[in-house]
């Protein structure tokens, strides 16, 4: 038995699941957005983070990390497990075709298993769907969870696309935005913290959402 998942968020500094091979590549007609909420992990019901997912763009290119599962049908099971309890924000898995570098005409490998999100703010309740750029740095600057703070999230990601050669130009932009929005709330007084309330934008039916059982919970990154 042989498993594939292309990582293209935290999955590609940090796996956490056992696996035998990993491949630096790209997905194509796909582009990575923060559009996703996180209420428990880099945030809560009343303040989601904003995480990533994948939005369909033709002729977009996704760098991220295909990680390769050989073994017995336990360890895909067993790494399955862990990565649905992971990315249990995700509401769909789609198959794709990953890509090394310099070999863009035929994939190298095929039906890699992605975890994405319906991108309807109805039908899924975790998308939140765009918003404008300073809207989403402040609350990114700002939310936080029980693994941890929503801006290392996004800094880590950043820094883990540089690492191996891919910086996506959006991630950039936007991790720069965050760091502004630190520097006002470094600044202190009422002044920022009204500006912290009117730009925070959460997902209405969010905050009647039940977290998870703390012994299902699988921290990450």
């Amino acid at each position: 038995m042989v498993l594939w998942v292309f990582g293209y968020g935290s999955l590609v500094w940090n796996p956490g699941f056992k696996y035998d091979k990993k491949i630096i590549g790209y997905i194509k007609d796909y582009a990575r957005v923060f559009d996703l909420a996180c209420i428990d992990h880099r945030g809560t019901p009343e303040h989601p983070a904003r995480t990533c997912t994948l939005e369909h763009a033709v002729g977009a290119i996704c760098w991220g990390a295909a990680f390769c599962v050989r073994g017995s049908p336990e360890e895909e099971k067993a790494a399955m497990e862990y990565l649905e309890r992971r990315e249990c924000e995700y509401d769909h898995k789609i198959l794709v075709d990953f890509y090394k570098e310099g070999e863009d005409l035929e994939p190298a490998v095929t039906e890699t298993i992605v975890f994405m999100s319906t991108p309807d703010t109805l039908s899924n309740k975790y998308y939140l769907g765009p918003a404008p750029l300073d809207q989403m740095a402040w609350q990114i600057a700002t939310a936080v969870g029980p693994c941890g703070n929503n801006k290392d999230y996004l800094f880590s990601l950043e820094k883990a696309l540089r690492d191996i050669g891919h910086e996506d130009e959006k991630i950039i932009e936007l991790a720069n935005e965050v760091r502004k929005v630190l520097e006002i709330i470094g600044r202190g007084g009422s002044k920022e913290k009204k500006m912290i309330a009117g730009h925070i934008a959460t997902k209405t039916d969010i905050p009647s959402l039940k977290l998870r059982p703390r012994q299902e919970t699988v921290a990450i990154d």
